[in-house]
């Protein structure tokens, strides 16, 4: 059955938005958006989940933790809903593109389980595209693939020992349809989801995990998709015919412990692996607040850490980025003659004008 994914399409649209330049550190506004539809249509002006206000300026990455609508229309409307919508498709989600409108960023075009589960999982295969299958593949009773018909065997894969060489690998064909660094940021942005967002409830599976979760209008269906290295899954909860779930229905509370307890018994025997960052990545200590560099001190295991590692592009890593404009700075500022006297008061000064320490 089809139906509108909610806030599980966010990723996908922030995904755009590091594509077009974005960072994980961009700081988004939280405040109330309007659009002008035409004189029929009047303004239109978007909401938070239960018409939550605006709360300021943060981060990219808080807004998809936090699940903010007001951040993603805002963020969609500097990306371009062109560049949203061609990503949504190149991710599967949709067979054919959806509108440019901005109701799509928050999930209005209609979708399947499978669909996001693929394009979670290409997200997570470092953009390489990926297509569902029931069966893959076929062996005679030698042991010998018989189907598909360009099936590629990874020679040296089962090897007994290392032979000290580098890990063999199968040779992909598929298609590249988000860039690596860009798949790599949101997967690591979403695990910041289960961390200390939305889907905090699997955060006690204590391993390295993705996820985000959804709620539809009314509300009328609940999701959560997510996974681990491994495995990734999806479901949403909802009626054969789309009823109203009740007022207090959200994909935090109904969809994610489904997905939990499913988790605890397909995970249990699986190790803990994390996720594999593709080369050129730059990971660097900021502010989780602010999104700034920081300096003298490191991020810890805590969720709700000051300091946090994030995941950049060369192109856009903070610390290069601030180093190149002081340099230009420098190199511009005109020379300033040595003053003769002081100039600025400290605060001896300031103790004596007032008359001394009472």
């Amino acid at each position: 059955a089809k139906r509108q994914p909610g806030s599980t399409i966010k990723p996908i649209v922030y995904s755009a938005a590091l594509e077009q330049g974005m960072t994980p550190a961009t700081m988004i506004s939280d405040a109330t958006f309007c659009v002008y539809q035409g004189a029929n249509l009047g303004q239109k002006c978007f909401r938070n989940f239960a018409h939550e206000g605006g709360s300021g300026s943060h981060t990219l990455r808080w807004a998809i933790e936090q699940s903010r609508n007001l951040m993603t229309v805002r963020a969609a409307a500097q990306t371009g809903m062109d560049h949203v919508v061609d990503m949504i498709q190149r991710l599967g989600v949709s067979q054919q593109k959806y509108p440019p409108y901005l109701s799509y960023s928050l999930g209005a075009g209609e979708t399947t389980v499978m669909r996001m589960v693929n394009a979670y999982s290409t997200l997570v295969n470092h953009g390489q595209q990926l297509t569902p299958t029931l069966i893959d593949y076929v062996e005679d009773r030698h042991g010998k693939v018989i189907w598909p018909d360009d099936w590629r065997p990874c020679d040296g894969c089962n090897a007994p020992d290392w032979n000290g060489k580098a890990m063999p690998r199968p040779v992909s064909h598929s298609k590249q349809v988000v860039d690596p660094l860009t798949a790599y940021q949101m997967v690591h942005i979403m695990e910041g989801v289960i961390q200390r967002g939305t889907g905090v409830r699997l955060r006690s599976l204590d391993r390295p995990m993705v996820g985000k979760t959804g709620t539809t209008t009314g509300p009328t269906d609940v999701w959560f998709m997510g996974g681990t290295p491994q495995m990734i899954g999806g479901l949403y909860v909802g009626y054969d015919n789309p009823t109203n779930l009740g007022r207090y229905a959200q994909g935090s509370s109904i969809a994610a412990p489904v997905m939990k307890q499913f988790l605890e018994q397909a995970l249990k025997d699986l190790p803990k692996v994390p996720f594999r960052a593709p080369a050129g990545i730059r990971m660097v200590r900021i502010d989780r607040r602010s999104g700034k560099p920081v300096f003298g001190t490191w991020p810890t295991d805590e969720p709700l850490a000051p300091v946090i590692w994030e995941a950049f592009k060369p192109e856009n890593e903070p610390r290069r980025r601030a180093r190149r404009e002081e340099d230009e700075q420098k190199k511009t500022a005109p020379k300033k003659a040595a003053p003769t006297q002081r100039q600025t008061k400290d605060d001896s000064d300031f103790l004596q004008e007032q008359g001394g320490i009472y």
